[in-house]
């Protein structure tokens, strides 16, 4: 698995989104799920169904 390295103001960010005992992978997955839903929408917010 690939290590980056985040500065102590990411890593504050991070806890505070954190709930609980979740773990750093797991929120970055959510946060991640997350912005390419907004993407997904963004991209097909002027398409007419």
């Amino acid at each position: 698995m690939p290590q980056i390295h985040l500065d102590d103001e990411t890593v504050a960010r991070l806890d505070n989104l954190r709930e609980e005992d979740e773990e750093y992978d797991e929120l970055i997955n959510e946060l991640m799920n997350i912005y390419e839903a907004s993407e997904r929408t963004l991209f097909h917010a002027g398409e007419e169904y």
